[in-house]
């Protein structure tokens, strides 16, 4: 059994660390899933959501651990520039996001920490996301029909996947797909925003004026640690996933998936290192050394090289960067079942 132990925080630091590390011991334990229904949940304060409308079977969802925001979302970002940024190292792991001009970074240290940052990027309003549990980082315009949504955590969770809320309606949406599954807004879909996931050094680079995320308050979290340390080394999932398992790939594989002109594309990250480029229909993967995984070492900076992945497509202006998912086999796989995986 892993242990955790706290920080000599008082006794409401101790309160807001604890909550993220219940849910951390749950997936280390590989404990059973709790699934409930809209009893359970309205039970919980759900009252806002409609439950009459879904576009899932309610048993496909579980509980994660903490309640609603019990992992807390930012919802105002802190910036400062890379010259005064002083906690990354330079393969340090950032999703990275360029609109009109307006280049950030928002580090997995305090993504791991927090899934979600509700922000506005060169004027338009976004939302930011990182799971862990899937190793999806996935960036999403939040104006929707005219009106503008912020998101939280529920704490649960589908194919071990994030499920986000919007405050405003409190519909239920899934992380990997962007799309409304319970609620009023059941069916809709939030638009992906193109971001990379790459190091601090190869966004330093491209973007010397960038923004870098900071913690609105560092001593609240252990920024910078990994509290789900050897996940990416398990050849199966935490407990809490319980669908099918792809074959002829380990579950826990990184997988690099995006949409082609002759429809989905997968392949595994371990066939795009050996190759350094592939190309498929009209788009371009390319692979460089020099990222640490977020999910290796109990310190993240200590993490194994996984490596940068860029996807690309030729546009007007030269090659652009598209929408890619950088996740684990299992997660694609319960999402795409019908879609293979290429592995050589």
């Amino acid at each position: 059994m892993r242990c955790f132990e706290l920080p000599p925080f008082s006794t409401r630091r101790r309160q807001l660390y604890f909550v993220p590390l219940l849910l951390a011991a749950v997936f280390f334990l590989a404990g059973p899933a709790v699934s409930a229904g809209p009893d359970d949940w309205r039970a919980q304060g759900w009252t806002k959501t409609d439950f009459s409308k879904s576009s899932i079977d309610f048993n496909e969802i579980f509980m994660g651990g903490p309640l609603r925001d019990g992992i807390p979302p930012i919802d105002k970002p802190v910036y400062k520039s890379i010259s005064e940024t002083r906690d990354l190292s330079p393969q340090d792991p950032v999703i990275t996001l360029v609109l009109g001009g307006d280049a950030r970074a928002y580090p997995l240290q305090i993504m791991m920490w927090h899934e979600i940052v509700n922000d506005t990027v060169g004027g338009i309003p976004v939302t930011v996301t990182f799971c862990p549990l899937c190793n999806t980082a996935i960036a999403f315009y939040r104006e929707l029909g005219g009106k503008v949504l912020d998101f939280g955590t529920t704490g649960l969770l589908r194919n071990s996947d994030l499920v986000m809320y919007d405050r405003q309606t409190e519909s239920w949406w899934q992380q990997f797909t962007g799309e409304a599954i319970v609620g009023a807004m059941t069916g809709q879909e939030l638009k992906m925003i193109p971001t990379r996931l790459e190091s601090f050094k190869r966004f330093q680079d491209a973007h010397p004026g960038g923004k870098v995320l900071h913690p609105n308050s560092r001593s609240l979290r252990r920024y910078g640690r990994n509290p789900y340390a050897g996940y990416d080394r398990r050849d199966t999932p935490y407990g809490l996933f319980r669908g099918a398992l792809p074959k002829g790939i380990n579950p826990m594989a990184r997988v690099v998936a995006v949409e082609t002109a002759k429809g989905p594309f997968a392949v595994s990250l371990q066939l795009l290192r050996q190759k350094k480029r592939i190309e498929k229909n009209d788009v371009v993967l390319n692979w460089t050394p020099g990222q640490v995984s977020a999910l290796d070492a109990a310190i993240i900076s200590e993490g194994r090289d996984v490596g940068n992945v860029t996807a690309q497509r030729k546009g007007k202006g030269g090659m652009e960067d598209i929408v890619y998912h950088l996740t684990f086999a299992f997660a694609y796989f319960a999402f795409n079942p019908d879609h293979p995986i290429q592995t050589r």
